[in-house]
């Protein structure tokens, strides 16, 4: 059944615009009666009958609800270094399809892409939007937030309310494992970019009580290292 996204719900009916009700008429070819699963983007899913089409305004009447069903109990929020290129985009949509509850994109020291602020505002509207998509591709039940970018010390400060904090570093001994022991609901994790962290902020973020953890014997590229972790956490911590 196609899914989509809308704030505009009421007791009985959902309203969808823009580009999702263009695609709904326009691509899909839906037709009046026809059903749609529409999320709220916070966790619940409507299962809807088609009952209005205009160019950009689709009406929908609400059948039933329910909890979202693909949402992960476990919140993983990825602070994920600056890598070069288009990397964000392919590191934002496997985060989001393996359950990401955040990303907040980090400048270290070794970061070779240093965008400005303007450049990175455009920037974060085109990660939101793959956050988006990716999203609806996958059946999640809300859209993770792509945040504003911070320097690694702001990060630092912020993976210290976000539950149990984890760096990887190549050079770390402890395993993820024997982090995971106390089985956290709230994990925060850090991946550096492509030349890694510097030891002295290695050793900032182990001084202010993170987590230094190894993802194994290999060094990682940078896109694969947080698909890595977050599929090793999600399957020591879910259900």
């Amino acid at each position: 059944m196609p899914r989509f996204f809308s704030t505009n719900i009421s007791d009985q009916f959902v309203t969808i615009t823009g580009e999702d009700a263009k695609h709904i008429s326009k691509v899909l070819r839906l037709k009046l009666g026809n059903e749609i699963t529409v999320c709220d983007a916070h966790g619940y899913d409507f299962k809807c009958k088609i009952t209005q089409i205009i160019s950009d305004e689709v009406v929908a009447q609400i059948i039933e609800g329910c909890p979202t069903a693909s949402e992960p109990h476990t919140k993983i929020k990825l602070f994920q270094a600056l890598p070069k290129g288009d990397k964000l985009d392919f590191i934002i949509q496997k985060a989001v399809e393996l359950g990401i509850d955040e990303i907040i994109p980090v400048i270290t020291n070794r970061c070779v892409s240093r965008p400005d602020e303007k450049s990175m505002e455009k920037k974060l509207a085109r990660l939101q939007r793959i956050s988006y998509e990716a999203a609806k591709q996958c059946g999640r039940g809300k859209i993770p937030c792509v945040s504003p970018l911070a320097n690694f010390e702001q990060a630092v400060e912020m993976m210290k309310t976000g539950g149990t904090a984890i760096l990887f570093y190549e050079n770390a001994s402890e395993p993820l494992k024997s982090i995971l022991r106390t089985r956290p609901v709230n994990v925060s994790i850090m991946i550096g970019p492509e030349g890694g962290f510097e030891d002295y902020e290695v050793d900032y973020a182990y001084k202010r009580g993170v987590y230094i953890a190894s993802l194994g014997s290999r060094i990682l590229r940078c896109e694969t290292a947080p698909i890595c972790a977050m599929s090793n956490i999600l399957y020591e911590l879910e259900p």
